[in-house]
């Protein structure tokens, strides 16, 4: 049986002597097979160096994005904990303003409670851990911080309350003088007799400003044959002032005053010796010691 061969003629472009090769059909399938072969894996190497670069340049983007979270997660947790700090310190002074002001807050302010950390190998895989529990930790944190905030409101009001009866209780002199006569039991320097005085007289000379010694709404002008001419001042909290012998008037009936606030001046109308203010301090009612509710020297 014959072989069959397979021949390829090679012929230059320049001169020269062309070429046969002559293979056996078998040797040829051989060689093709060979160079198949050889292609395939070339090829396969390839698709895998390519896929290998891909895989590379994502899993160097994947640890960027990593890093990146890792510094943003370092942030939000000193971030966490500057806002603990602080809320702790707003805790500490409401709880301080609630002793001062003999109140007990209505929200249990407890410590917050703090998450545990991931370890070194377990970083990425623990990642939303980590975020979870910080998570949790801010929302125990704002938690607390809507309970000091509702008790700061109580606080508020409290103190609001307390604003407005100090500035309604009197504390200072009715003008700048010298007291001539106290509160008390007192020998009448018109009739001699034994009489009681329902407040103090403050001497000083003609003319000088007379004040209202807390905030309130005058009440009554008038004149009379012995307070002469009167200002009476209506405070918060029960209290009534009353400012006797004014030569004249500052003020007008249902007119508002502020401590410190000029309302007449100094005279000696009425049953006077000589010029001086009669001042008084009532309390729903009853008269109370002037001199205990001024707090100047």
């Amino acid at each position: 049986m014959k072989r069959k061969f397979i021949s390829f003629i090679l012929i230059p472009h320049h001169k020269g002597k062309q070429k046969t090769l002559t293979f056996s059909k078998k040797r040829f399938r051989l060689i093709l097979g060979m160079v198949g072969l050889i292609a395939a894996v070339f090829l396969a190497f390839m698709v895998d160096y390519f896929t290998m670069n891909v895989t590379r340049s994502k899993y160097k983007q994947l640890c960027e994005e990593i890093q990146e979270k890792k510094e943003t997660i370092a942030q939000y947790k000193t971030k966490v904990k500057k806002l603990k700090e602080t809320t702790d310190q707003f805790a500490n002074y409401a709880q301080k303003l609630n002793v001062m002001a003999g109140l007990k807050s209505t929200e249990t302010l407890k410590e917050v409670g703090i998450g545990g950390g991931s370890s070194s190998e377990q970083e990425i895989s623990s990642m939303d851990s980590s975020q979870n529990v910080n998570l949790n930790r801010l929302n125990k944190i704002e938690r607390k911080a809507e309970g000091i905030e509702k008790n700061l409101d109580t606080l508020l009001d409290f103190y609001k309350d307390q604003a407005l009866k100090l500035a309604g209780t009197p504390t200072i002199w009715p003008t700048k003088g010298w007291m001539t006569s106290a509160y008390g039991w007192r020998k009448d320097p018109f009739t001699g007799k034994r009489s009681f005085h329902r407040g103090i007289d403050v001497a000083t000379h003609f003319g000088n400003p007379v004040v209202a010694t807390a905030d309130g709404v005058v009440i009554k002008t008038s004149y009379g044959k012995i307070g002469g001419k009167t200002v009476k001042i209506n405070h918060q909290g029960g209290y009534t002032t009353v400012y006797c012998h004014l030569s004249k008037f500052k003020v007008k009936t249902g007119e508002k005053v502020k401590r410190g606030d000029v309302i007449g001046v100094v005279g000696k109308t009425g049953k006077a010796l000589g010029p001086h203010v009669h001042y008084e301090v009532r309390l729903k009612g009853k008269s109370k010691n002037p001199y205990y509710y001024i707090l100047e020297e």
